[in-house]
């Protein structure tokens, strides 16, 4: 199973527009630096809060793919919301597995199912169209650098 990282994003603030980044730093138990869930779990941790495991997501470029062309929209990777585009891999095995982004150690949550936010925000069929299908929910493991053409594989 090897797949790769076809594009990173990263949101600022909770509301924030994603912007697509050629290089990123993964922290273990915090996520991307510069991402709004990295700030979220550094201020949880200096308040000594547990942290959500969702430090990183991922879909697949296929599926949005899919999407896009059944769907009349001028909407791009990004406005899907997901941190990591791969390529070639399917996610949904991933749940509950280790797996390795380039030399980066995650390990798979749960699936990443759509929200009435991006529906709102992104399309409406999105959530019908895209449910099992939106992604995957990671915890980081192990620090790294990752840019686009990092292999995605089973650990």
């Amino acid at each position: 199973m090897l797949g790769q990282v076809e594009a990173i994003y990263i949101t600022a603030n909770k509301r924030g527009a994603p912007r697509q980044v050629q290089e990123a730093s993964l922290e273990a138990g915090k996520g991307i630096v510069g991402d709004r869930y990295h700030s979220l779990a550094t201020d949880l941790l200096a308040r000594q809060q547990p942290v959500p495991d969702n430090h990183l997501t991922l879909v697949t470029a296929e599926a949005l793919d899919t999407f896009l062309s059944a769907n009349t929209s001028s909407m791009g990777y990004g406005d899907f919301r997901r941190n990591l585009i791969t390529r070639g891999i399917d996610l949904n095995p991933l749940v509950g597995k280790e797996f390795l982004v380039g030399e980066v150690r995650c390990l798979g949550v749960e699936l990443c199912e759509p929200c009435a936010i991006i529906a709102r925000v992104a399309h409406p069929a999105v959530l019908p169209q895209l449910v099992h299908k939106a992604g995957l929910r990671a915890n980081i493991l192990s620090d790294g650098e990752i840019n686009p053409g990092a292999h995605l594989e089973l650990a």
